[in-house]
């Protein structure tokens, strides 16, 4: 089998609006609610091999397959999903959607504040996991998934997968949570803290009022950075990197760098041109309320 006989080949994210409102954990509603979503695969007669895959902090719906034949990289599971992968979409019908709270097409910080007719910023209300999960059932609704043969995801995909069995135990038949948590410890807390503190002190932040075009990309980035910390153990680190130097740097140039200040100075800086800050900090903080 070619690389192009076991992709979904192009696909297109779709987005649904419902115009009701979705009470929040915090007694706060939410209203209207758009999800941007993904679907690979074909429902069988029954309806009954449908997936739903959850994503991590900050990806998004597009988890396989490609926007355009230019596209250089393909959807984030790809090496998952697809003909003959272990989520065969010759076998399953595979759902993916963006969690609200994010900027990938589905409700944020960064979308419009029906009253205000300006973008939420910070009146947008804390969101927690639970009402993520919440949110993906209006669309399995919409849908008209009368169940999921399973709930899959890493990361905070994972703590959504969790969710679901404890919100909606009859809807999926099993979960796979992966790499993921019943809670968010104190030391998963103290690294987004400090994630939170490099944005708060960006000036460009202002309060979560920057401009489109004006980002707090140096908060963002050190945020980021901060984060890919927590993403690889100790174990990890020294396999990848050692205490190699910088190929680039001299060994004793003052502002020389070892190979993992390198990795994470590249991580955080390609992360601020597909990111929104204030959607960074609300998902943080949905992954440190997770209990």
């Amino acid at each position: 089998m070619t690389a192009v006989d076991d992709s979904v080949g192009l696909v297109t994210t779709e987005t649904v609006t419902f115009d009701t409102e979705l009470r929040l954990e915090s007694g706060r509603w939410l209203r209207p609610i758009t999800l941007a979503f993904e679907r690979y695969g074909r429902l069988n007669a029954e309806r009954s091999n449908a997936i739903l895959v959850t994503h991590a902090w900050t990806g998004d719906a597009h988890a396989a397959g490609r926007h355009s034949p230019e596209d250089v990289k393909p959807g984030w599971w790809e090496g998952m999903i697809g003909p003959g992968k272990p989520l065969d979409t010759n076998r399953y019908f595979i759902l993916c959607s963006n969690v609200i709270g994010s900027c990938k097409g589905s409700t944020g910080p960064t979308s419009i504040n029906p009253r205000s007719k300006a973008p939420y910023g910070l009146t947008f209300p804390v969101v927690l996991v639970q009402d993520m999960v919440r949110a993906q059932k209006l669309l399995v609704d919409h849908l008209e998934l009368p169940s999921l043969l399973s709930v899959i995801g890493g990361s905070m995909g994972a703590m959504q997968a969790l969710a679901w069995a404890i919100l909606y135990p009859e809807t999926p038949r099993s979960i796979v949570p992966i790499a993921g948590t019943g809670r968010a410890g104190p030391m998963a807390i103290a690294l987004n803290g400090l994630a939170r503190q490099a944005i708060f002190n960006d000036p460009l932040w202002k309060k979560g009022t920057y401009k489109a075009d004006r980002p707090p990309v140096d908060g963002l980035a050190l945020a980021r950075a901060v984060g890919h910390i927590s993403f690889l153990s100790s174990a990890s680190m020294d396999l990848k990197f050692g205490r190699r130097f910088s190929a680039r740097d001299g060994l004793f140039d003052f502002f020389g760098k070892f190979e993992v200040e390198r990795y994470l100075d590249y991580n955080g800086s390609s992360f601020v041109r597909r990111f929104d800050a204030n959607s960074f900090l609300y998902l943080a903080k949905a992954l440190d309320l997770f209990d």
